[in-house]
């Protein structure tokens, strides 16, 4: 299996077919485990692939959506002009998801203390960002975070991010996810004032749900 691509749209192409020649059936999907690779090239971000027909201007909408810290799907609309059918099926009474990653990095300021850690101790092994927390698992029940964690480190002078991942479907999470992934290491790296490294990916389950294969 292969570890290291020059950017996101190699890696899709790479474990779309993987998924659908090698994986096993697990629920709804194919899947294959502890699957980690590295995107040499985190910033060409873009999936061509024309099956697959990725919305650039719906990435952007929500990165702006995370930016505000705001978990509301309302938000997202403001933003959008609408909500995609999976943050309403996730969303409680109130309209709120606990997947917004925006909201969850916001919280006790997690991305300020990620940049005082790195520019304090650059070889620090403190810079990390919680998301998923099983503490909370009573509030997770229309809406469970994929992520568990990201990581960042400085090392030669460039910031490279680990992504750390329970469960990553390929078609929709993945596209999307590694944009806003890929986003944040860059506003971190400019608040540092230093170039972007390498992006690494890991996810326990990658899977295609069988609708796609």
């Amino acid at each position: 299996m292969r570890t290291k691509f020059r950017n996101a749209e190699d890696a899709y192409n790479y474990f779309l077919d993987k998924l659908i020649q090698d994986g096993v059936p697990f629920g709804d999907t194919k899947a294959l485990f502890n699957v980690g690779f590295t995107l040499e090239k985190p910033m060409e971000n873009f999936i061509v692939n024309e099956e697959r027909n990725w919305k650039l201007n719906y990435a952007q909408a929500e990165w702006q959506w995370y930016l505000s810290g705001d978990p509301s799907i309302y938000k997202l609309e403001e933003i959008y002009g609408k909500v995609p059918p999976i943050w309403c099926h996730m969303a409680d009474s109130k309209g709120l998801v606990r997947s917004n990653y925006g909201w969850q990095w916001q919280r006790n300021d997690q991305i300020d203390y990620v940049v005082a850690k790195l520019k304090n101790v650059k070889d620090t092994r403190h810079a990390a960002i919680s998301i998923y927390d099983a503490k909370e698992w009573k509030s997770y029940h229309k809406d469970t975070p994929c992520t568990y964690a990201v990581q960042f480190t400085i090392l030669n002078n460039r910031l490279n991010m680990a992504v750390l991942m329970r469960s990553n479907d390929i078609w929709y999470g993945f596209c999307n996810d590694q944009y806003q992934f890929s986003m944040l290491q860059k506003m971190i790296a400019d608040r540092l004032n230093i170039e972007i490294g390498e992006y690494y990916h890991f996810a326990h389950n990658l899977h295609i749900y069988n609708d796609k294969l």
